[in-house]
């Protein structure tokens, strides 16, 4: 639970080891614990028993050591992890990215619970019979299935982002993209680190790398020639906000355009229709802060100045039920 909201955000309370984390220097760097504020205490003792009944149900250890007065950090660790495993618990943090505040106990959980390759069962499937799947199996000497799931665009080029579930990807050679039966060569592969790439000759399985010169979409699979196996496309929800977006003049009508291909590509989320009752192009997405970044890229990259608005909304009448009548038209001469 964060102490201190907005302006007067300090810290936050780790409800597992219950201590307040506090985030000093410049950039938060310096990490200090200290004890929770006699202000907070109530709060954080009613909020940890509301943790403590919601990963009980992944571990009967934690169960028993509830009713016995004995719980320890470890157990609860143990249950959330099973719990996040299983796609049944999504833990929640807060604090401030753009103050480094609260970013290294979110850091320290992706690494505690988030499940290894290993931890979590995938499958793949062959296209011609999809109900025909196989499990993969994550290891590197097996045929190639690699998954694309984000696309940027960099200095010098696409950069695509894979994802590595079974055998090994090498500079040089050949894979295929499943969804377009294209040969692609694999010219360089890069491994992330924030904005600084490290060039490396060879990946595999478990691995997350990032491509030069692959023209894909996101979603796609890359396997290897002897297999014809893709993988499962990620769950994509439906939007839930929409904005029309109109362009000030022509130069920005084009670049708009080029703008709504490249985002549309990069992002599954991100979404663009054409009214054709009010002649208005309209972007959805996920959240007000989604469409506010594409907007704001759309000015920045591509030099599309553009209004946004709420989208016009079309009312039609219709004939609610027939009715009969007779009328007869006297014609004056």
């Amino acid at each position: 639970i964060p102490i201190g909201l907005e302006k007067n955000h300090q810290g936050v309370i780790d409800l597992v080891t219950m201590e307040a984390i506090y985030f000093d220097g410049d950039n938060g760097e310096i990490v200090r614990r200290e004890e929770i504020p006699e202000n907070l205490m109530e709060v954080a003792e009613e909020r940890r028993e509301m943790l403590l009944d919601a990963v009980s149900h992944y571990c009967d250890e934690l169960l028993e050591a509830m009713l016995e007065d004995r719980v320890t950090e470890e157990l609860i660790h143990e249950a959330t992890r099973k719990g996040v495993t299983t796609l049944e618990l999504c833990p929640v943090y807060c604090g401030s990215a753009f103050k480094n505040k609260g970013v290294q106990p979110l850091m320290d959980s992706v690494n505690r619970y988030l499940p290894s390759p290993v931890d979590v069962e995938n499958f793949a499937f062959n296209p011609d019979n999809e109900e025909e799947q196989f499990l993969v199996t994550n290891d590197p000497d097996d045929p190639l299935l690699s998954y694309a799931f984000k696309l940027e665009d960099g200095p010098y080029g696409q950069l695509t982002y894979v994802r590595i579930y079974q055998g090994k990807l090498v500079r040089g050679e050949f894979v295929y993209n499943a969804r377009t039966g294209m040969k692609v060569k694999i010219s360089r592969i890069v491994r992330m680190h924030a904005d600084n790439m490290d060039e490396i000759n060879s990946a595999q399985a478990g691995d997350i790398v990032a491509l030069f010169g692959i023209d894909c979409a996101s979603g796609d699979t890359f396997r290897c020639k002897n297999t014809n196996l893709i993988l499962a496309s990620m769950h994509v929800p439906e939007p839930v906000i929409h904005l029309a977006v109109k362009p000030i003049d022509r130069k920005s009508s084009d670049n708009m355009a080029k703008a709504l291909q490249r985002f549309t590509k990069e992002d599954p989320t991100f979404r663009v229709a054409f009214d054709p009752a009010s002649h208005e192009t309209v972007i959805s997405g996920m959240g007000e802060l989604h469409l506010e970044v594409y907007i704001e890229r759309m000015k920045r990259e591509f030099r599309a100045e553009v209004m946004t608005g709420p989208p016009q909304v079309a009312f039609h009448e219709r004939i609610s039920h027939p009715i009969e009548f007779d009328f007869t038209h006297k014609k004056q001469t």
